[in-house]
């Protein structure tokens, strides 16, 4: 890879880190929204945020890879379509940057910090990372923001990648397809190298005899 081309009470310690002070209650009906933001009530209060830092933090814990992209002049309708377009695994979600530089502290996640400028929207991918790209690149063209949304960057592994080094991401194969790769190299071994490969060890060394003899 190349860089350039490139909830649930919450225990006092969290909300600590916002104000210094021990957490003395929450509202406990609420539920801050993990998709969009979430611009008043619960979301805004101490603990919707101490609980949306959370969130954060458990899919970054997942995540192979995260990036993001502007969130401005985005629709909710068009959200939805995005969302519907990713695949199982990945999630999309406006996280403000107080938010993620509470979440991405201590993390392997903490290059992510150059990227916290203006409104972004993140992308959270546990696996697919290409089918992921493919899916943004598709709600880019379709929706005409092509020139106004390009990735902002990314980052893998602890490491920050530009936008040209997480397109290169993408085009690497994906698990699957390296699963796929590797059980159509195993059909096509010759079929003695495949019994030598499946004989137990006590018949190994008559096995590899019966593979290196010629075909008759």
């Amino acid at each position: 890879m190349v860089k350039s081309v490139l909830l649930l009470p919450l225990g006092f310690a969290a909300a600590n880190a916002f104000t210094g002070q021990p957490l003395v209650s929450r509202t406990p009906a609420a539920q801050s929204s993990l998709y969009m933001g979430g611009a008043s009530g619960y979301a805004t209060s101490l603990p919707g945020k101490v609980e949306r830092v959370e969130r954060v933090k458990e899919l970054l814990d997942t995540s192979q890879m995260v990036f993001s992209v502007p969130a401005s002049s985005i629709t909710v309708s068009e959200m939805q379509t995005l969302r519907r377009s990713l695949p199982e695994g990945t999630t999309a979600s406006v996280v403000k940057n107080t938010i993620m530089t509470r979440a991405i502290e201590g993390t392997e996640y903490e290059a992510a910090g150059s990227m916290l400028k203006g409104a972004n929207m993140w992308f959270f991918i546990e696996d697919d990372i290409g089918a992921t790209l493919k899916a943004w690149k598709g709600f880019v063209k379709e929706s005409g923001k092509g020139e106004t949304h390009s990735v902002n960057g990314g980052v893998i592994e602890g490491e920050y990648y530009d936008e040209k080094g997480v397109a290169a991401i993408g085009k690497l194969p994906s698990k699957d397809e390296l699963y796929a790769q590797i059980a159509g190299s195993i059909k096509a071994v010759p079929t003695k190298v495949a019994r030598v490969l499946k004989a137990p060890n006590s018949k190994l060394a008559r096995a590899i005899k019966l593979a290196t003899m010629p075909d008759e």
